[in-house]
């Protein structure tokens, strides 16, 4: 079953709170820790967490349009991404290693808080019609990525993206 709204926006006030206290109890060692699994620093892999929810704020236009187009100009959007998967995969770490220069823990927490309130003003005016249309996706390059994903299953996918990757912190869970 899919989530609500509501559960969703839940999703996104829990994740800028949790980042929003791993930001205030990690010391600036901490930060520069390495991450359990990944070649992160812990900051690094807290700025791949927010950048998670920058990327489906990129992505809602596009879905708008691709889910209206004949279905298979989704499915060969979805394989020719796929196909460069190997790039990506390099691309998204570096950049992530590269934009937590700027987005450090000084700024990442403002930029995720932006962001959700972006998504939230879209996801609020969006209809259940919107919300269960649908396009291929390229599933190779996200675990929460599948073949093909609804509108919603787009909103609810950066606090599943934020949920894996926070487990994979070195850093204390923070709290609540």
């Amino acid at each position: 079953m899919e989530p609500t709204k509501d559960e969703i926006l839940t999703g996104y006030g829990r994740a800028r709170d949790d980042l929003d206290r791993w930001l205030a109890e990690a010391t600036a060692a901490d930060l520069r820790s390495k991450s359990n699994g990944t070649k992160w620093t812990n900051e690094e892999l807290l700025f791949h967490m927010v950048f998670g929810y920058m990327v489906v704020r990129a992505l809602l236009p596009l879905v708008h349009l691709i889910s209206r187009l004949p279905a298979p100009v989704g499915k060969g959007s979805a394989a020719l991404l796929n196909a460069g998967t190997r790039p990506f995969d390099i691309i998204n770490y570096w950049g992530s290693r590269s934009a937590a220069v700027y987005f450090n823990r000084r700024r990442m927490a403002r930029k995720l808080e932006k962001t959700i309130y972006a998504i939230t003003r879209t996801l609020e005016r969006e209809s259940p019609a919107s919300l269960s249309r649908s396009m291929a996706f390229p599933d190779r390059w996200d675990p929460f990525f599948a073949p093909s994903m609804t509108l919603n299953d787009v909103y609810a996918y950066p606090t599943k993206h934020f949920d894996f990757h926070g487990r994979q912190l070195s850093l204390t869970r923070p709290t609540p």
